[in-house]
């Protein structure tokens, strides 16, 4: 088995996707939105220190820019308004 990463000894490299794989696809899924939730949170966190006068909503629109592109972005927020 070719190990995945290169400072994760192989045997417990191995564990882990045992692990992962015995896992139900709720149980992944759970960890996967927890993930994400936590991707979102630093990526709002760093929009407000870059930009620490904007509006939520300003933050909010930078946010969805960041994370959707600027064109899907501005065609949901322009759609909206």
């Amino acid at each position: 088995m070719n190990t995945l990463f290169t400072d994760t000894h192989p045997k417990m490299e191995a564990l882990q996707i045992q692990v992962i794989q015995r896992m139900s696809a709720s149980k992944k899924m759970g960890i996967l939105n927890g993930l994400n939730e936590t991707v979102r949170t630093l990526a709002l966190s760093g929009i407000k220190q870059r930009h620490p006068n904007a509006t939520p909503a300003q933050t909010h629109r930078m946010l969805a820019e960041l994370m959707l592109g600027e064109e899907l972005a501005r065609k949901v927020y322009d759609h909206a308004k």
